[in-house]
């Protein structure tokens, strides 16, 4: 089968550096017309959105998609609620994943797949302060053995 062909459009940065990521799961997402166009010119912004389970169904709160240009009256409000679509099965392992203390859903990125809008919604689990000052600490390490290795390779 040939390579599906996915465009990301927008990444949530803050959630890897906020959150463990336990799991991820691809969800559709209910739009409309003026929405899908917005997000595909990437006026789309994931920061402080989030998902929720009420009455068996997944809910994304405070993404922000600004209006679209043309759009006149058929804009919708840019942080409205609005659906993600997935199976019954994902659903129930979302329920049971919540339902622990310190677990909550976070969107990690928006992309489009064969010609539709995708969501990743993560499983994650919150950093304390000490965990993020270690992940600081390890990338700075990584990226000064990186530069180490650059310059002996050049010779410097």
């Amino acid at each position: 089968m040939a390579k599906e062909e996915i465009k990301i459009i927008a990444q949530n940065k803050k959630a890897y550096h906020d959150y463990f990521i336990e799991e991820t799961y691809e969800a559709g997402i209910v739009l409309s017309g003026t929405e899908v166009k917005s997000i595909r010119m990437g006026k789309v912004n994931l920061k402080d959105s989030f998902a929720r389970v009420e009455n068996n169904e997944v809910y994304l709160y405070n993404m922000h998609i600004s209006p679209y240009e043309k759009g006149n009256i058929f804009n919708k409000d840019p942080l409205r609620t609005r659906k993600l679509l997935l199976n019954r099965h994902e659903i129930n392992k979302l329920i049971g994943y919540v339902t622990r203390k310190g677990y909550t859903l976070i969107p990690t990125k928006l992309y489009l797949k064969r010609g539709l809008v995708k969501v990743e919604l993560a499983v994650a689990r919150g950093k304390k302060l000490y965990d993020k000052r270690e992940d600081i600490a390890r990338r700075d390490a990584k990226r000064e053995l990186e530069k180490h290795f650059k310059e002996k390779q050049l010779g410097i």
